[in-house]
């Protein structure tokens, strides 16, 4: 045994005496390094630090020159320093930077600082402008106003862009309202210059927010600053084109499955990310297309791939690839944000984002897990696996929410100036304020205003969404503008037949009529309650104010001289009930576009198409009544007390923006209404000849200020069963409908 121990011992030592001999050299050249050092060597280090590290070839040989991808190599001692000094003011909030008392007493209006004389301002920011001049929140008295615009351009903040505005801190220190910047809102798409593009805006902004493009999620202030897309000085300010989204082909998989198509950078910020671009082009279904052929210099710092690149990628057209594919590629450029974001929304084509980082557009209230595949720019090679695995029934779901999102946040700069103020108001009256499901299901947020409710129930198109139906009950609302002489009249014909109507839960006469209102023994006596109320200011758009008095969702709108029957009435209700976020009624028209005239026309001809249902006799949901009072700007509702007309055509446009689908027309029927002129009384203002003519003019202006033509036709028209069928009357349960 002893012996035996001997042995090993004497081995051991041998084999360190060889290991000294032979390797001795080696080992003395070796260095322990400091802790410094070693925290160097660190930082310098790319992650991921791979075993095989040395078998894994880097997509990009890098250039003595090419300082590569700054920001994945950036220590987080440096991250803090460069964020210190783009943000002192980091830690804001709404609480500790904002004046909110001072919104609470006088509420969210919006000012614009004069532009200024001196400097000039983009195309871009000009829409801004415009688009909040065109709210309801604008105000041009700086004391009434709680948020406070620059006129300064501050959109591009690229030193060496021609459009960079100098020696802006000297100037917004000369405001007497800045006060370090608390209660302002600063605009910017570009941030930054060459080469590493940081989020400086090259000026103090102190306690304001900023609607930036292109946030780093570290830079971004949550529920303080808000984040914006970035868009091209061509992005219309508003209406917008629709969404390329047509129809719901299934399977919902188009010709290429992955599409991208653009500038590669060879050095800088952003480099890594696309020079990689080329290693999932496979030329069949997946199409990732780079060119270095843009800049001054790009000859200068071409490399191998550079002739080979440029030359496919002019085998193919941008649009048609859009058009024709499934998903979009969106990498980061210079800065996060890209134009092939909103490109992709647009064109229904599903966004893969490859901008780590990157604070997604009005991410506080949209959630974009139902649209975008997000993925990471160091793992490329997984994306093409990645999307192939995504089934159809979630392919379809996202391009669906594609369109839905573009047409309701950002088909438009004033959308999404719009959002950005709706945003922010949210934030400084949180007790009236929307919950994500209103911002992320149809019609979108800026539709859902909270003041009048903020339980998604009580809205009309969330009904289905919650699995639920309308209370069957409604209320009657008579618009009355003649004098009450004769027991005849069809005001009264019409009260008695909404008396009888099993729905009818209360009738209300709204008394825009100059002669004094009629003592109450002067109308008919009826089961429910019948209040007659006196309109304030006469108008035509107050027969759609919401009076505190309509109890019931569903509101009955009616001329004075309506004729409609028991039967007509709880017909047209049993279909609103089914749709009740539209107009459902009687007396249909028309748009049509004179291409003669480059105008919208309108027509009352009995045609098989409609566009708009008349509110002289249809019923829509309450709510409506508010948006219109408090959605529209007050130059429309002006127009329409100035022509006392065109209010019910105003509606449809309204209510057809809210829904994208038509109003629905119930039971044929050519005439609904009663000649007052029988009755020995004053003609009514449809017999003005004028009237034809201002509903012309009504349609072009609505066009104008909603920026396209909201109302869409449809052929469809509901009757009730058996209607007009060769059988006996007693099998059918609306009897009188038939009756001439």
């Amino acid at each position: 045994m002893q012996a035996r121990k001997k042995y090993i011992l004497t081995a051991f030592c041998a084999c360190w005496l060889l290991l000294f001999y032979f390797g001795g050299a080696q080992i003395r050249q070796l260095k322990v390094p400091s802790r410094r050092q070693s925290e160097e060597l660190a930082a310098a280090r790319r992650w991921p630090a791979w075993d095989d590290e040395a078998t894994l070839k880097s997509f990009v040989a890098r250039s003595a020159g090419d300082g590569g991808d700054v920001e994945l190599r950036e220590s987080p001692k440096i991250k803090r320093e460069n964020k210190a000094n783009v943000y002192k003011d980091s830690r804001c909030r709404m609480e500790t930077c904002f004046d909110l008392p001072l919104c609470e007493q006088r509420g969210f209006r919006v000012y614009i600082y004069p532009l200024s004389k001196t400097d000039k301002v983009s195309e871009s920011y000009q829409k801004i402008l415009s688009s909040i001049q065109g709210s309801r929140y604008y105000t041009p008295d700086p004391l009434q106003a709680c948020l406070f615009i620059m006129g300064i351009d501050t959109l591009d903040r690229d030193q060496l862009s021609l459009q960079y505005i100098h020696n802006v801190d000297a100037k917004i220190q000369s405001f007497p309202l800045w006060n370090n910047g608390r209660n302002h809102l600063i605009f910017n798409l570009y941030s930054g210059t060459w080469p590493d593009y940081t989020e400086d805006l090259g000026f103090d902004i102190g306690q304001a927010m900023v609607a930036k493009a292109s946030f780093y999620m570290e830079r971004y202030r949550p529920h303080f600053d808000v984040s914006i897309p970035l868009f091209s000085r061509e992005h219309p300010q508003k209406g917008g084109e629709k969404g390329w989204l047509l129809s719901n082909k299934v399977p919902p998989r188009r010709k290429y499955l992955l599409v991208f198509k653009g500038k590669r950078y060879l050095t800088g910020i952003g480099s890594d990310t696309r020079n990689a671009l080329h290693h999932i082009h496979n030329g069949k279904d997946i199409i990732s297309l780079t060119t270095c052929k843009h800049g001054k210099d790009w000859v200068k710092h071409k490399d191998d791939r550079c002739d080979r690149d440029n030359q496919e990628y002019e085998k193919y057209d941008y649009q048609e690839l859009l058009h024709n594919s499934t998903f979009c590629l969106v990498p980061r450029g210079r800065r996060l944000g890209s134009f092939r974001f909103l490109e992709s929304l647009q064109a229904a084509c599903i966004p893969v984002l490859l901008s780590n980082g990157w604070e997604l557009p009005f991410s506080d209230v949209i959630d974009w897990s139902k649209t975008v595949v997000v993925g990471d720019e160091r793992l490329l090679l997984q994306v093409p696996s990645t999307v192939r695995s995504i089934d159809n029934d979630k392919i379809l779901a996202f391009r669906q929410h594609t369109q839905f999102l573009w047409d309701a946040y950002f088909s438009s700069v004033e959308k999404i100036v719009s959002t950005t103020l709706e945003i922010i108001k949210d934030r400084i009256f949180t007790h009236v304020s929307r919950n994500k499901h209103m911002w992320n299901k149809l019609p979108g947020g800026l539709f859902v205003l909270p003041q009048y409710s903020t339980f998604v129930a009580d809205y009309p198109f969330y009904y289905l969404d919650m699995g639920l139906t309308p209370k069957k009950e409604f209320t009657a609302l008579i618009h009355a503008v003649s004098p009450l002489v004769s027991q005849s009249q069809p005001i009264i014909k019409l009260i008695l037949a909404l008396a009888k109507s099993k729905y009818c839960s209360q009738i209300i006469v709204l008394w825009n009529c100059d002669k004094p209102l009629v003592p109450k023994n002067k109308w008919p006596s009826t089961r429910m309650p019948l209040i007659v109320i006196k309109g304030g200011r006469k108008t035509m758009s107050s027969r759609f104010f919401p009076y505190d008095v309509i109890t019931t969702d569903a509101v009955l709108s009616l001329d004075e001289d309506t004729v409609l029957s028991t039967n007509e009435v709880d017909f047209a209700f049993t279909v609103w009930c089914s749709f009740p976020d539209r107009i459902v009624g009687y007396p249909a028209r028309s748009h049509f576009w004179d291409s003669n005239k480059g105008l919208w026309g309108y027509t009352s001809k009995w045609t098989n198409e409609y566009s708009m249902v008349l509110t002289g006799a249809a019923f829509y949901h309450r709510y409506y009544h508010y948006l219109f009072t408090n959605y529209l700007p007050a130059s429309l509702l002006a127009l329409i007390d100035q022509t006392a007309n065109c209010e019910d055509i105003l509606m449809n446009f309204l209510v057809s923006a809210v829904t994208k689908l038509p109003s629905i027309k119930v039971t044929q029927k050519k005439q609904y209404k009663e000649t007052l002129m029988q009755q020995g009384l004053k003609s009514t203002l449809w017999a003005n000849p004028d009237h034809f003519t201002q509903r012309q003019n009504c349609i072009n202006t609505f066009a104008s200020w909603f920026g396209a033509m909201p109302l869409v036709q449809s052929q469809l028209r509901l009757d009730p069963v058996l209607f007009k069928d060769q059988v006996s009357i007693l099998r059918k349960k609306y009897r009188d409908i038939e009756r001439p």
